[in-house]
């Protein structure tokens, strides 16, 4: 018989946070959801309860902008009061403005950042000290597939993404002594209404590039958490294609530059 686990999962009230929350309430864990939205909490909490395999199971939201450091550290203090104190840390809320470095509004790069890398942090600090003390946890960073390739239109969120790699690499040399697992999950585009809004921003180029890998489903990716947390795995790229670019880029970097080049060349060639 599984032990129930206390798990808390920021973004958790749309998108691959919910999907996560989802996969674990149905699992029999405790859930928290954190998120800046108080209607979408409320109405994700309502899912939560109704997937959950069991009426001893509780459900709790906070609403916090997690890119405030003052305001990350007094939800998760809430939830510890209340007794969620996380076995589970899923950090999934963050943002996406894509758009030209050279044209894109300031305030859009500067909340990529914000959101999509001290949102990330914040929630890790909040909960790993407590942790290591503890001598157990496990704690999961959303980057992306933009975490490592470098896409055209991403400057910002790539940024973000590739300092929440080597965030969460350095973590988990730190962690593993002390008994803590982490793991770093990257997937491509997923299809969420956060998709639809991106995709009105990036340039054309970018549409090229990412042709061929298609968005996969957040449930998709939200099974993939639920499995790096079962299994204690680190890396999960949860799409064969974005898997294969990984070790693309890692053993032949110029051919990856040289099919990326093409791509840009092809989009242009067609406006």
């Amino acid at each position: 018989m599984s032990v129930r686990r206390t798990v808390i999962v920021t973004g958790g009230s749309s998108g691959i946070g919910l999907a996560a929350a989802m996969k674990f309430a149905a699992g029999g864990d405790d859930v928290a959801i954190v998120a800046r939205t108080v209607s979408k909490l409320e109405a994700a909490i309502e899912q939560l309860r109704s997937a959950a395999a069991s009426s001893e199971q509780r459900f709790a939201w906070k609403c916090a902008d997690l890119s405030d450091f003052d305001a990350t550290k007094a939800a998760f203090d809430e939830l510890a009061a209340e007794g969620f104190v996380p076995d589970v840390l899923v950090n999934s809320a963050g943002v996406i403005y894509p758009g030209e470095f050279v044209n894109m509004p300031w305030e859009n790069f500067e909340a990529n950042i914000d959101h999509g890398f001290w949102s990330v942090v914040y929630p890790c600090r909040a909960v790993a000290p407590g942790m290591v003390a503890r001598g157990s946890g496990h704690i999961v960073n959303v980057s992306s597939v933009a975490g490592y390739l470098g896409i055209y239109g991403y400057t910002g969120y790539s940024a973000a993404k590739f300092a929440v790699m080597g965030f969460t690499e350095a973590l988990r040399f730190e962690m593993k002594p002390a008994g803590v697992r982490v793991s770093v999950v990257c997937p491509p585009d997923t299809d969420t209404p956060a998709l639809a809004l991106e995709h009105t921003l990036r340039p054309p180029e970018t549409d090229v590039i990412a042709g061929n890998i298609k968005p996969v489903s957040a449930e998709k990716v939200g099974a993939a958490i639920f499995k790096a947390v079962q299994r204690g795995d680190y890396l999960v790229i949860p799409d064969a294609l974005s898997a294969f670019y990984f070790r693309l880029k890692g053993l032949l970097p110029e051919v990856f530059f040289a099919i990326v080049d093409g791509d840009v060349k092809k989009a242009r060639s067609k406006q």
